[in-house]
């Protein structure tokens, strides 16, 4: 063990449970002011009052909804497989409370006279840690899905389970840039690595990357598709009711603030202060640091709710095809760029100007390839639109390549035909008008 893990599992255990009972008391007063102000925030941006009865501000509604819930009626489906229905819901929330157990708050602290950290625990692989509970917290919503006995709810779980895959692995590989600068898994490491400067700046794409997977991992809109009340009624938690769905409430809310939380651990320096405050020594001292992480944990947690008053949902097909076709290839695009700029600069020992060139070169050409792809691929696909008119060549009365057929009660459930493809009967995809003359298109 090195010494900065020196300071972890010497605590007195009553210091530990100070710290276990810290985290738990945070964690359920953000889950409250998230469900507040996200009410209030999208009613101001809806043109609304929102909660404004209960408390100063409204601010004990949510406080009263978990009474309310609480004293709810509780309804079990008849075919529920009960042992599974039951322990789904303790599954998701208790993952959500675990994974914040590796998230440092703050510096080292003097607390009833012992010299301590302001973070429950940390190990070599801290990172990892987050990620394998993370993926611990979804069979609560497979399950949940599964044993319900409702066809809405078991789509929702599978959606959710295909969701996980999807986005887990794009946000996995952004973590990979983060872990090569800082040389460590370990979340106060990489805290202290941030010291010159945030990842945020450095590690611009893996930021963005990250910052788009944590919402398509807490199942938020506009990625809300497992729980999409259009489609499944409810989602996974159709057939849950009082507590239960209480704590699949909680798990979602906290699940953001834990995201949220490593956000600004890997790429926002942590509990470090931001400057120009940072110039002040006693800016990343004491207790004050927990005030620098709290803001950027909220600013987060705004980043969340705005989305949520502002961008429709996703089409399923096209939130699939952005993580598989985009986010993926784009973070192991930019951890080459990473690792190739690494052993440039330490290896090869070449200056920064030549480094940009070596690599700025091939990242512009790529670029450049990628927004023209479609325009290329129009062009070299057979009976693709000609140079000449702008449309598909037509022979014969139909097209080179004819739309594939499906079966839309295949399974038993209508479904929509995707594009390319055509409905039974129907001999091709509906005609595209293009204006040739420049009256049509001025009409």
């Amino acid at each position: 063990m090195t010494d900065s893990f020196a300071p972890f599992g010497v605590d007195p255990w009553w210091i530990v449970a100070i710290k276990v009972l810290f985290v738990f008391v945070l964690l359920v007063v953000l889950t409250l002011l998230a469900i507040w102000g996200e009410r209030r925030i999208v009613a101001r941006m809806q043109q609304r009052i929102g909660p404004n009865r209960v408390g100063p501000f409204g601010l004990l509604q949510g406080l009263v909804d978990g009474v309310k819930l609480a004293l709810k009626e509780e309804i079990v489906p008849a075919i529920a497989d009960r042992t599974v229905y039951w322990l789904a819901p303790v599954i998701a929330a208790t993952a959500a409370f675990m994974a914040f157990a590796v998230i440092p708050f703050g510096p080292t602290v003097s607390m009833f006279g012992y010299q301590t950290p302001l973070q429950l625990t940390d190990f070599p692989v801290s990172v990892l840690y987050i990620l394998a509970i993370a993926s611990v917290g979804i069979y609560g919503i497979v399950l949940a899905g599964w044993s319900s006995g409702s066809t809405y709810a078991l789509l929702g779980g599978l959606r959710s389970t295909a969701q996980m895959i999807s986005y887990e692995i794009a946000m996995g590989l952004s973590f990979v840039a983060v872990f090569l600068y800082a040389g460590s898994m370990s979340t106060s490491e990489i805290v202290t690595a941030q010291e010159r400067v945030w990842y945020a700046v450095l590690l611009l794409p893996s930021f963005l990357i990250y910052v788009t997977s944590m919402v398509g991992e807490t199942n938020r809109a506009p990625f809300d598709l497992p729980e999409a009340e259009g489609e499944l009624v409810g989602g996974f938690h159709t057939e849950y009711s009082s507590l239960k769905f209480a704590l699949f409430f909680l798990a979602e809310y906290i699940n953001m603030v834990t995201v949220s939380a490593l956000a600004t651990t890997l790429f926002l320096g942590g509990w470090r202060a931001p400057w120009p405050l940072s110039l002040w020594e006693g800016a990343n001292e004491g207790y004050l640091p927990i005030l620098w992480f709290l803001i950027k944990v909220a600013g987060f947690m705004f980043l969340f709710i705005w989305l949520r008053g502002t961008l429709p949902r996703l089409r399923y097909d096209q939130f699939m095809n952005f993580g598989w076709k985009v986010l993926i290839p784009v973070a192991l695009l930019w951890i080459i760029i990473v690792s190739l700029a690494r052993v440039l600069r330490t290896d090869v020992a070449l200056s920064v100007t030549t480094s940009i060139l070596v690599l700025g070169i091939p990242v512009a050409l790529l670029i450049l390839l990628a927004l023209f792809w479609d325009a290329l691929r129009a062009r070299i696909r057979p009976g693709g639109p000609s140079a000449a008119t702008g449309r598909d060549d037509v022979e014969g009365g139909s097209a080179h390549h004819a739309a594939a057929e499906f079966d839309p009660f295949a399974g038993g459930h209508p479904v929509p035909p995707l594009p390319g493809q055509v409905m039974p009967g129907a001999t091709s995809p509906p005609p595209v008008l293009v204006a040739t003359t420049t009256q049509e298109r001025d009409a």
